[in-house]
Formats: structure tokens, C-alpha cells, sequence
């Protein structure tokens, strides 16, 4: 017989994460292969407001979607860097970049210039639909956004997932993805 209940590992397994004792449970749940659904968020780039559309931006090619928890915190900061330095490269590879916390707009438009550069978008998900309909909140706060990076192809499957909330990494995966997808567009 167990001498630990399943509920009391559990309690004690919360009790852990939410002391920052345990990673979060990054709990991406579309699988590679999975469609994706379609959503329309506020967004901003350069500071400038508009309306990001997930299927007008796979007519252009893949998309690069990153859930991360908070603007202005450390590792979402440095995590907008890498992508704000990589964002050519993703550009010259036919692919989007843009990321989603729970952040209002008027938050997003000063981060979109300050952690991202200019470079590429950030969407305000205020009450955090888009965060769960693509599973990628965090365990003990699900309006919070979990480090989730997505490689979506088109028409709207993913490609490639990465989970982790080191921010370091999510770059490196996501841009591998995309240049596996763009050699596989090139005819022979």
C-alpha cells in the first residue's frame, strides 16, 4: 500500500511550485501536427496599435508565436531581446514573429518599443483567451502566460513547440523549425 496518497503528492507538488522550488509545468498541449486556432488580438509593434490576425499572417508564412508571462520582468526582457536580434533573420525566412502575455495594450505598445525594438509584434491577451485555447498558461496562475514557444506552418498546424520558462533556448528552437519548413518549400 502507498503510504502517500496521490492528493497528498499533489498538495505537496503545488505546494513546491509555488515556492519557485519546482519548474512550472509547461503544459503545451497542441502537439506538433495539431491545427491551431484562429484568433484576432490587439497588438502592437514600434509602439504603433493594430489588430494581429493569425490567418493573415500565415498567408505570409510561418508563424513564430510566444506566450511569456509579463512584460517588463527580467526573463520576458531578455527573451524579447533574442527574438528582437533574431527577427531578421526569422523575416528573410518568410516568417512572423510575435508574442503574447496578458498585458494591456498601452503595456504592450511601450514593451514593443523598449524590450523589442521595434522588431516585431506583441499582442495584448487581456483576458486571456488566446492563452487558453492554446494551453499555455501556467499551472498555478492559468490567466498567466507559461514560456511557450509555437512554430505554426501553414495553413495553421503546428510545426514545432518549445517549453520552458528559461528564456534562453526558445530562439534557437523556433529558428531551427523555420528553416527545417523552409527547406522543405524549396523545389529540387
Amino acid at each position: 500500500m502507498d503510504p502517500y496518497p496521490r492528493v497528498t503528492r499533489r498538495r505537496g507538488l503545488l505546494a513546491l511550485a509555488s515556492l519557485g522550488l519546482l519548474p512550472s509545468a509547461a503544459a503545451a498541449a497542441l502537439a506538433v501536427g495539431s491545427p491551431t486556432p484562429d484568433f484576432t488580438l490587439d497588438a502592437a509593434v514600434g509602439g504603433k496599435a493594430f489588430r494581429f490576425t493569425l490567418s493573415e499572417a500565415l498567408r505570409q508564412g510561418p508563424v513564430v508565436l510566444y506566450f511569456y508571462p509579463k512584460s517588463f520582468t527580467s526573463g520576458c526582457t531578455v527573451e524579447a531581446h533574442q527574438f528582437s536580434e533574431a527577427t531578421p533573420r526569422f523575416k528573410a525566412l518568410g516568417a512572423t514573429v510575435v508574442g503574447v502575455s496578458n498585458d494591456s495594450l498601452a503595456t504592450q505598445q511601450r514593451f514593443s518599443v523598449e524590450a523589442c525594438r521595434g522588431q516585431f509584434a506583441v499582442a495584448a491577451d487581456e483576458g486571456a483567451k488566446v492563452i487558453r485555447q492554446f494551453d499555455a498558461g501556467l499551472m498555478l496562475a492559468p490567466s498567466v502566460a507559461d514560456r511557450i514557444s509555437y512554430v505554426i506552418e501553414p495553413p495553421g498546424r503546428v510545426l514545432a513547440v518549445h517549453a520552458s520558462m528559461d528564456p534562453d533556448g526558445h530562439v534557437g528552437a523556433a529558428l531551427s523549425a523555420v528553416q527545417a519548413w523552409r527547406a522543405r518549400q524549396v523545389p529540387r
